[in-house]
């Protein structure tokens, strides 16, 4: 009666040192892995997933021969595999054949019980639950193959995805403005005197993303659109202009038709200037000719006077 106590409290000190590893243990006690409950990585960029672990006294001899490490998403067991290398003998390195889309490589040395990996160029779709598994034979107990996993979280500084200008008869002429980051941005806009005008958010079929639109655009300019996170700020500007109708919108006109008339008189001076040389240069290459002739036969005349 007095063991079960006993065996209680064994049972919690495994347990507390396993979260405090942290660890978490399959098919036996035996077994630890070590992983990273989360981590962050930059959109664009390449993050380590870090694993390792530690067989049993009686799989050493396995150990040093056949190995297998798998790297799944989503699910534990059953989640699709994003990676996998195979190694005959500790003489031999871990050949990867599978690498979904390229985008993993073995950082850890497996031998070393370390099969930690990296993902390169981050996208949103990276963004999931991915566990390691080791595998030293083909008997079920010689795997292993962590339950919990480790969650990628992908986080991106704001850049300006559109900004432009349009016009329709409900918001008139207006601006929008779409941003993409994790945190997803706020968006401000600024007008060309330097205030910041109130905007109408909209909403974005696209995660990690968000639209605002300016309408009724009162002053021509510059419009500015600034998108703010935690991890940073970006800007995008587009310039508008619009005729007015009245005596402005006439004397600009007048103005855009005398500029094309200039342009048409400059061009009909230089075709006439052209044509004039060319005729010039045709008698002067044909008077020489005849001004040759005329002095021969004159000196011939007054040879024979």
């Amino acid at each position: 009666m007095e063991v079960q106590p006993e065996m209680g409290a064994v049972t919690l000190i495994i347990l507390t040192s396993c979260l405090w590893l942290p660890c978490h243990s399959v098919g036996g006690n035996s077994w630890t892995l070590q992983v990273s409950k989360d981590v962050k990585g930059e959109i664009g960029k390449s993050v380590l997933l870090p694993c390792s672990f530690s067989p049993p006294h009686h799989l050493h001899r396995s150990h040093e021969s056949g190995l297998t490490v798998i790297w799944r998403i989503r699910h534990p067991y059953n989640g699709s595999v994003v990676f996998k290398c195979v190694s005959d003998s500790s003489l031999d390195p871990c050949k990867t054949n599978i690498n979904h889309m390229n985008k993993f490589r073995l950082i850890g040395n497996p031998r070393n019980n370390n099969i930690s990996i990296s993902i390169g160029n981050l996208t949103w779709e990276d963004s999931n639950r991915y566990y390691c598994r080791v595998e030293l034979s083909s008997d079920r107990h010689d795997k292993y193959e962590t339950k919990s996993g480790t969650l990628l979280h992908i986080f991106a500084s704001p850049r300006i995805v559109n900004i432009s200008v349009a016009f329709d008869k409900v918001r008139g002429y207006h601006a929008v403005c779409t941003a993409e980051g994790e945190p997803v941005p706020s968006l401000v806009w600024t007008d060309p005197m330097n205030i910041h005008e109130e905007a109408f958010p909209t909403i974005s079929v696209f995660r990690h993303q968000r639209t605002t639109e300016l309408h009724y655009l009162r002053h021509d300019g510059k419009y500015t659109c600034v998108a703010t996170n935690s991890h940073g700020r970006a800007e995008g500007s587009v310039y508008f202009f619009k005729f007015t109708s009245g005596v402005s919108g006439r004397t600009g006109y007048i103005i855009l038709c005398a500029a094309l008339g200039v342009k048409l008189l400059l061009l009909f001076l230089m075709f006439g200037v052209t044509s004039y040389y060319s005729r010039d240069d045709t008698q002067f290459i044909s008077d020489p000719n005849r001004n040759t002739q005329e002095s021969t036969y004159e000196n011939y005349n007054q040879r024979s006077q």
